[in-house]
């Protein structure tokens, strides 16, 4: 078990593929920073899922575009900052963000068919020792996810929701289960709808004046602002 020190801001950690973003992930992001009395949420925009195929992967410039739009006059900010530290994997991006930010106190979000799979990830159980996690219950996972390998190992280490609001002194393993109205909108679904979404979202060519990173404020290559 960890503890660390930090007085920094309380931020929640959303990663994935927003393949494209939507509002679904907008929901979960604004009910988790209520829930958890976070100061705001980061989209990790990944450059690539190393679970996921290639195939059917827009650029990361149209999946950042879909996660801005989404995220307009809300506390998420919006980041492809997985490209310029050069990680694939989370455990190597959450340990590059902890040392660049040594003051923030981080929650890592996931949905519940995420936990059902996180058994898959590399060194999975590093990740839950490196900072506290909060699982969303999510429409027809929530039976996998309990029955998982992850979720067998994870169980002695689960919390009171009161746990993670604004503690004094941030602990690893930890693990919050946040329970709200589903919400069934899926990327997937959106992607069988509008197959052509990435090259008909607007996004402008990549001699346009891209965007500034939220997290980073550095130019992403392929937006625009």
């Amino acid at each position: 078990m960890t503890s660390r020190r930090r007085s920094g801001p309380i931020t929640g950690l959303l990663g994935g593929s927003f393949n494209p973003a939507h509002g679904g992930h907008r929901r979960i992001s604004l009910f988790a920073i209520d829930a958890l009395a976070l100061d705001e949420v980061w989209w990790l925009v990944s450059p690539g899922n190393p679970l996921k195929p290639a195939a059917g992967m827009a650029p990361l410039a149209a999946r950042v575009a879909s996660a801005r739009r989404v995220t307009r006059h809300t506390r998420i900010r919006v980041t492809a900052i997985e490209r310029e530290l050069g990680t694939r994997y989370t455990v190597d991006t959450l340990r590059k963000l902890l040392a660049r930010y040594p003051k923030r106190r981080f929650v890592w979000l996931m949905g519940a068919d995420n936990l059902a799979q996180f058994h898959k990830w590399k060194d999975w159980r590093r990740i839950a020792n490196l900072l506290p996690i909060a699982v969303i219950a999510r429409p027809g996972y929530d039976a996998d996810a309990l029955a998982s390998p992850a979720m067998v190992w994870l169980r002695r280490f689960r919390k009171p929701l009161s746990s993670l609001r604004s503690p004094e002194r941030w602990s690893a393993p930890a693990l919050v289960t946040l329970r709200f109205d589903p919400d069934t909108r899926s990327a997937t679904a959106i992607r069988q709808t509008d197959p052509d979404w990435a090259r008909t979202s607007g996004t402008r060519a990549s001699r346009s004046m891209p965007c500034r990173d939220a997290v980073t404020h550095r130019p992403i290559p392929g937006t625009a602002a």
